[in-house]
């Protein structure tokens, strides 16, 4: 199937073209660095934003959530949340 939006500029607005999972880790980056996060299972995340120099806990976060964060780490340490999906 044709994609008719091929040959447009990708911008953080436009939807995903990709979705990958997910493993917290304690010190791996996300390769692709992802335009959002897709919380399966809730739960707390420990993640590092793409323009910070620390670590920030995000908790009660909802099953199902997308955040709207450029995450460059998701930590293992403190991550209660799970089934956790890039997108980029």
């Amino acid at each position: 199937m044709a994609d008719r939006f091929e040959t447009q500029t990708e911008t953080l607005t436009q939807p995903a073209r990709e979705a990958f999972a997910i493993t917290p880790h304690a010190t791996n980056e996300i390769d692709p660095l992802p335009k959002a996060i897709y919380v399966g299972t809730g739960g707390a995340i420990t993640l590092r934003a793409a323009g910070s120099s620390t670590d920030v806990v995000l908790k009660n976060v909802a099953s199902g959530q997308i955040l709207d964060i450029r995450a460059r780490y998701i930590r293992a340490s403190g991550t209660t949340a799970a089934d956790i999906v890039g997108l980029a």
